[in-house]
């Protein structure tokens, strides 16, 4: 397959990686990694969070210099100095967390750095020429944007479009996506390993970063994973890729295969859990109202309860007001006006430290910001909440003996990897990291467990772990609440799910729900088909 590129010639792009090679200090990112992708394939980049995915594929987009190996390009070794260089030779990238500037519009933003300029070096930037182009781009690829909306009013999937189309109108023939479905619901993940299989037909081909191992199986040709900066595959196969076309997996495949690739041990996918046996209410949270940073409403009256016994999921795309709401709950944000109640006792004005010493385990979304202090201690962050308390110390002076007695427990119990609990826990991994935090919550007499984002950032094997911890939790009477973005996380775990958008509860369903319907919730449809978003208008001369 050829496609025509702004470089004059029709050429279809064929990448190598040789031997690619990047040291942070004593850490090896990438250990001598060898990658081809091919002319209109898409081609997944399988591995955990911090494996190293990422870091190399920075350096093919010119954001990081390798410091060994090389970038070839059908045939020619590149040097790749910034990402304009990148995107000469037609390599595309979609970050992660997108880049682009909120009041703007579509045409603006697509228009930053490469703007079209009209009336000779001095002149005015050519609007009209920058708008058609986004309107022939988004035609040509089937990717509907309107080029006069705001960037700040756009939902997330037509944002994603957005940075798309903007790589695209740049003739690039190699498109990079970092964690593409990381903030989408569902039906726009659908929507978008559509539009990458179109992409693939016309040529293109992806780059498709991910942990994901359902959108792999669904949409790559061909699989490269990545554990620990090094490409690892079967000991039965001959390729560090594995490849569809050879049946060296297919939509059949196991997941549990591929798990065990990115972690290097077999572990269990699916949350094991008897039916709950809910009691008491233990939270009860009765139209509450509160404002994001800005001042903004980010929750809007919003009534929930979550009982002991049971495990209560929040789902929604992130940003619709989840943060919020846990961070009111457990003191650290005031509400505007409403209630909350933990076993009938109001917790307004309780303050966070009260809060947490009645009860309630608290695992933070952001676990180097609110979970860990990272110049201490395993042993010393493991009693952060309870350092003032018998037997760990009081008032006056810390109990050494009893804190690393009790560390050394929690570190076997929680199978946190560490050479010792001594140890910084700025050594420790992201996975061990969140070990900790959970250790810490749920080491002590809990009546209500927060979990937000409790599996954010770590491997397959740790996530298996937590899941089961929380589940234990439930199962010893405790009232659960778990906030994830990972639809398949809040499926998994929970025994009630409530779906919220933009700072209100739309309805509370069972997981077994059909996740179509649970995405079309996330996304605010609550009734008939939405109506098809019209396509803008193209401008004639």
């Amino acid at each position: 397959m050829t496609n025509q590129v702004s470089r004059g010639q029709e050429i279809p792009l064929r990448l190598e990686l040789r031997g690619i090679t990047k040291r942070f200090g004593d850490l090896v990112a990438n250990d001598h990694i060898d990658i081809t992708v091919e002319p209109g394939e898409v081609h997944a980049l399988l591995g955990e969070n911090g494996a190293g995915k990422s870091t190399l594929m920075n350096q093919l987009y010119g954001l990081l210099q390798p410091d060994e190996g090389e970038i070839v390009v059908n045939g020619e070794a590149k040097v790749f100095r910034s990402p304009r260089d990148a995107i000469a030779a037609g390599i595309g990238m979609v970050h992660q967390h997108f880049m682009l500037v909120p009041v703007f519009t579509v045409a603006e933003n697509i228009a930053l750095g490469a703007e079209e300029i009209r009336g000779g070096p001095l002149g005015i930037l050519d609007r009209r020429r920058n708008r058609r182009d986004v309107l022939e781009t988004s035609k040509k690829y089937g990717l509907p944007v309107d080029p006069d909306a705001l960037i700040e009013d756009l939902p997330v999937g037509a944002q994603q479009r957005v940075e798309i189309v903007k790589a695209l109108t740049r003739d690039v023939d190699l498109l990079i996506l970092d964690e593409p479905t990381a903030v989408l619901t569902p039906q726009e993940t659908d929507e978008l390993l559509s539009v990458m299989r179109s992409l693939a037909e016309t040529g293109k081909s992806i780059v498709f970063i991910t942990h994901k191992l359902r959108e792999v199986k669904a949409i790559a040709d061909r699989i490269t994973v990545i554990r620990r900066g090094r490409t690892v595959a079967p000991s039965d196969h001959p390729a560090a890729t594995l490849d569809r076309n050879r049946t060296s997996f297919s939509p059949d495949t196991p997941e549990d295969e591929l798990a065990a690739l990115m972690v290097g041990r077999q572990v269990s996918l699916e949350v094991s859990k008897t039916p709950a046996e809910p009691g008491r209410e233990v939270l009860k949270i009765s139209g509450l109202v509160v404002d994001d940073d800005r001042g903004i409403r980010a929750v809007d009256g919003v009534d929930l309860s979550v009982r002991a016994g049971e495990v209560l999921g929040i789902a929604g795309v992130q940003g619709n007001g989840q943060t919020e709401l846990v961070e009111a709950i457990v003191g650290l944000r005031a509400a505007r006006s409403g209630s909350l109640e933990l076993d009938g006792e109001s917790l307004a004005g309780m303050g966070t430290k009260k809060i947490l010493r009645s009860g309630v385990g608290y695992i933070p979304e952001d676990r180097s910001l609110d979970g860990v202090v990272k110049e201490f201690s395993v042993a010393e962050n493991l009693v952060l909440d309870m350092y003032d308390r018998p037997p760990f110390g009081n008032a006056f002076k810390l109990n050494p003996k009893a804190i690393n007695e009790s560390a050394a427990e929690r570190v076997t119990q929680f199978d946190i990897r560490t050479s010792s609990p001594a140890s910084t826990v700025s050594t420790l991994s992201g996975g061990n990291q969140q070990k900790v935090v959970v250790a810490r919550e749920m080491s002590r007499p809990l009546r209500l467990m927060i979990a937000s984002q409790p599996t954010r950032g770590v491997d397959v094997g740790s996530i298996e772990f937590i899941h089961s911890q929380i589940i234990h939790e439930r199962d010893n009477g405790t009232a659960v609440l778990v906030v994830s973005s990972e639809l398949d996380e809040v499926v998994g775990l929970a025994d009630r799910i409530a779906v919220m958008y933009r700072g209100k509860i739309l309805a509370i369903v069972s997981p077994d729900m059909p996740r179509e319907e649970i995405g079309l919730l996330m996304a605010g449809i609550t009734g008939a088909e939405a109506a098809a978003e019209p396509e803008p208008e193209e401008e004639t001369e």
